[in-house]
């Protein structure tokens, strides 16, 4: 059961300028005979490491949306096992983790196992973060993907199990980046269509600057990462100015909005 469970798996990574991730995601997939990586035009070293690794099928796509990439992933790259783990190229498997998913009957009634993370900053882990848990192990045909704003949603056939042991979120891109990647996403966040399951979150969003506010405070205190140290704080206000980013374009497309209505 061991060895079949892990031989039913193939990892599915996305990737783009992922060179100071990619090596250590690598490193934690030593029991995969495959893995496919879906890269959307990586100007670093990304594409050397990929190519490196005689396990690799590297397949480059031009990104247009995390829904298309990831049909394109899960769809049209010949899988040929029963599951596939699709992961980010900053997520580390542990031991202890691969251990658990190993002795999983491939053939249960399962179609899915949710996984729990832990975050870390530069290898630290955090006590707490907002990073939610995932369905990222799953059977082939057993799901489907929608677009949800920044990125997308994957629906499963009942039942999903869940796993014990967390995969660890270790993003050591320079803050440039992040904070590129941030702008993209909360644009497309933004102009995503409005959701009929609107709650607290779309409310604070909608009510400039309380969502940078509360998200601020919750961090610190409700989560208690006032306990994390530095990298805490890295983390409260890496989370503090992606809400802020969004309260600003979202007063600027208001502030449009009423432009084009004074015109009228």
């Amino acid at each position: 059961m061991t060895e079949s469970m892990l031989n039913a798996i193939t990892p599915v990574i996305l990737t783009y300028n992922e060179a100071v991730n990619i090596g250590r995601t690598l490193g934690s997939l030593q029991w995969a005979s495959e893995i496919i990586v879906v890269d959307c035009g990586s100007t670093d070293s990304t594409l050397e490491i990929l190519r490196a690794d005689p396990r690799v099928r590297l397949y480059t796509r031009e990104f247009d949306s995390h829904h298309n990439q990831w049909t394109f992933a899960t769809g049209a790259t010949d899988i040929k096992t029963p599951w596939i783990f699709r992961l980010d190229a900053d997520y580390q498997l542990s031991p202890e983790l691969v251990d658990e998913i190993s002795r999983l009957n491939p053939r249960g009634p399962e179609n899915a196992f949710r996984i729990h993370f832990d975050y870390a900053i530069f290898s630290k882990k955090l006590v707490g973060s907002l990073y939610p848990p995932n369905t990222v192990l799953l059977r082939r045909g057993k799901f489907s993907i929608q677009d949800a704003g920044h990125t997308e949603s994957w629906q499963v056939e009942d039942p999903v199990g869940e796993l014990r042991t967390k995969i660890v979120h270790d993003d050591w891109k320079p803050m440039s980046a992040w904070l590129g990647a941030q702008a993209r996403y909360m644009a497309r966040e933004l102009n995503a269509p409005a959701r009929t399951d609107r709650g607290l979150r779309d409310w604070l969003r909608s009510h400039p600057p309380l969502m940078p506010i509360a998200v601020f405070f919750y961090c610190l205190f409700g989560k208690g990462l006032i306990f994390s140290g530095r990298e805490g704080l890295l983390y409260t206000v890496q989370r503090t100015l992606a809400e802020a980013i969004y309260s600003l374009l979202y007063l600027e497309k208001e502030f449009h909005k009423q432009c084009n209505k004074d015109r009228t």
